[in-house]
């Protein structure tokens, strides 16, 4: 007896053993791999929403005190006396400006008395978007204003474009040898940039963008001023904006949102006192699985009706449904005008 009970207790494992193991390890290990792939898929959904959000903060870094800042030309306030500046309707100023008077429209350069202008629902500009292929139906924004920072003084004959103010007036030249420098006067280059999306980034073909026409100097002898493209931020599929209006242009206070269209057609009286700024952003990646399938609605897009392409024709003012596996991120932002009053 005593050897049996030995020879039970030394007996090995038996085939249902084994087999009842193995299938709670299969079931153990098919657990891990779907908290794992589960896991994976949480932690990239939150790494391209955190993206996004990214990349939003920083396109509005860059918009939001330029807009602001409309209308700024140093120690004097208002642009209606800056002696130098030339409408849009007038003969071109190419003796200042050179080619920049016409190469993005007549006195696009110049036009410092319409410091915010777009358009809306298409790229109007005379200068070609970056490719030549612009975004169709996103709006444009154009801000013109005096550079935050004071400039030295110095002598060409045709070079950069300045705004010379003290705090009685203030004139754009393009030679700032006769300007007055601090303490008594101020010397700021001129900027101008004209935001627009374009269908391609600088590395990437059909992938939308937020670019900006902005007035450079270019060359060293002397130095001429002329409009160039610059990358703001791949990932930028739309853009639109309204103006808030003060109409009688002595409040600083908006009644009402107009698209840039209606603003140029304001009343002499009126005064854009604020913008408000959408931005649609996409991720760089599709993501399997995944369908975007919200309609999105803002600005002038509305139900009225519904496109799945914003290169299509007919996408204008009509709300955007993708139903691609892009993930994206809708952001807005009213920015107030300083010196929208000129006071």
């Amino acid at each position: 007896m005593s050897r049996a009970m030995h020879r039970r207790r030394q007996a090995g494992v038996g085939l249902v053993e084994v087999m009842i193991s193995v299938t709670i390890a299969a079931f153990l290990v098919a657990g891990a791999l779907v908290i794992v792939s589960d896991s994976t898929k949480t932690y990239n959904i939150h790494e391209a929403s955190s993206r996004l959000e990214e990349n939003a903060r920083y396109v509005f870094s860059v918009l939001e005190p330029d807009a602001r800042m409309a209308s700024y030309w140093g120690w004097t306030k208002g642009s209606v006396g800056l002696i130098g500046a030339v409408s849009q309707t007038s003969a071109a100023a190419t003796a200042l400006a050179g080619g920049a008077a016409t190469s993005c429209g007549t006195n696009f350069s110049v036009d410092l008395t319409t410091t915010l202008e777009g358009s809306n629902d298409a790229y109007n500009l005379v200068c070609a978007a970056y490719n030549g292929r612009a975004m169709p139906s996103a709006d444009t924004l154009t801000v013109r204003r005096a550079s935050f920072i004071a400039s030295p003084v110095a002598n060409a004959t045709v070079g950069p474009l300045r705004v010379c103010s003290t705090r009685l007036s203030a004139s754009l030249v393009n030679d700032a040898s006769g300007c007055n420098p601090a303490p008594i006067g101020t010397v700021r280059d001129l900027v101008v940039h004209a935001y627009y999306v374009a269908q391609d980034s600088s590395t990437t073909a059909n992938f939308p963008t937020l670019w900006r026409k902005s007035l450079n100097n270019v060359g060293t002898a002397p130095p001429v001023p002329t409009f160039q493209d610059e990358e703001i931020l791949p990932g930028v599929e739309d853009l639109q904006v309204q103006f808030g209006i003060d109409p009688t242009g002595t409040s600083g206070v908006a009644t009402q949102y107009v698209n840039p269209v209606a603003a140029a057609a304001l009343p002499a009286t009126a005064q854009i006192v604020s913008v408000r700024i959408w931005v649609l952003l996409r991720s760089d990646t599709r993501d399997p699985g995944f369908t975007d399938s919200r309609t999105y609605v803002y600005a002038n897009r509305t139900l009225a009706c519904t496109v799945n392409s914003l290169t299509a024709a007919n996408s204008a003012a009509c709300a955007f449904q993708p139903n691609d596996s892009f993930r994206r991120l809708l952001v807005s932002r009213t920015v107030m005008v300083r010196n929208s009053l000129g006071t």
